[in-house]
């Protein structure tokens, strides 16, 4: 089996000793991301919605590296810093998971890195 690192600027970098993503055989699997804006360095400020809207786009641009999409994700993991921001952060979830709706666990948490409300990490089919 194959292993790549997928690594993008389009996205925050690492901030330990992780990968953004890994692509094992036909999968990828996607570092959880929070709501840090790359072209910044910062988490965006404002409410769960806005910081959810963040780890989307952060997540889509690693699906991009890999050469994949939304609609290629079989699996999620969505952490909350409290789980009334459920409502808030599933309706920018659907925005982006519309066609193949992946498996989805949504927990809470008691802290994020930097203090984020939301964290979502992916799983990836990537075979034809």
């Amino acid at each position: 089996m194959s292993v790549t690192v997928i690594a993008t600027e389009k996205a925050p970098g690492a901030v330990g000793p992780y990968s953004q993503a890994i692509k094992a055989g036909d999968f990828l699997f996607a570092s959880g991301q929070i709501p840090i804006n790359p072209e910044k360095g910062k988490i965006t400020s404002g409410d769960v919605s806005g910081q959810a809207e963040q780890c989307m786009k952060n997540v889509g641009a690693i699906l991009e590296a890999a050469g994949v999409s939304y609609d290629d994700v079989v699996k999620t993991t969505v952490y909350l810093t409290n789980i009334n921001f459920f409502g808030a952060v599933n309706e920018v979830y659907a925005k982006y998971f519309q066609k193949n709706l992946p498996a989805r666990s949504c927990v809470e948490i008691s802290q994020l890195p930097k203090g984020a409300f939301v964290e979502v990490e992916v799983v990836a089919y990537c075979g034809k």
